[in-house]
């Protein structure tokens, strides 16, 4: 899934619920759930989240909605090899990104 965010050094979660097209009580459960999200909060207790947070959120929602995992399926496989998860998750991301951009090159011709 690609994310058309802009670069920013923070997201509010109405930002990330309308990229990530859910709405925004699923962010604030997947926060609860997951200890690798780590949004800040600002004065009001508005959760900020970082762009490592966007990544730990893509990833989870690839998991979860994606590839049907269950939250504890998803929260074991994020302990168990995150590194190797995220690595492939990563490729994965690019390789959609490049599709796109095929697609729309194709789509141009």
């Amino acid at each position: 899934m690609h994310l058309d965010l802009p670069e920013k050094r923070y997201y509010s979660i109405g930002e990330l619920a309308t990229a990530f097209n859910v709405n925004a009580s699923l962010i604030r459960f997947w926060d609860k759930e997951f200890d690798v999200l780590k949004p800040k909060k600002n004065a009001k207790g508005n959760r900020m989240f970082t762009p490592d947070d966007v990544k730990n959120l893509q990833l989870i929602y690839h998991l979860v909605k994606e590839r049907g995992f269950t939250l504890d399926g998803a929260r074991v496989h994020l302990k168990e090899g995150q590194k190797k998860t995220m690595d492939k998750f990563e490729i994965i991301r690019k390789l959609e990104a490049i599709k796109t951009s095929l697609t729309n090159i194709k789509n141009e011709l």
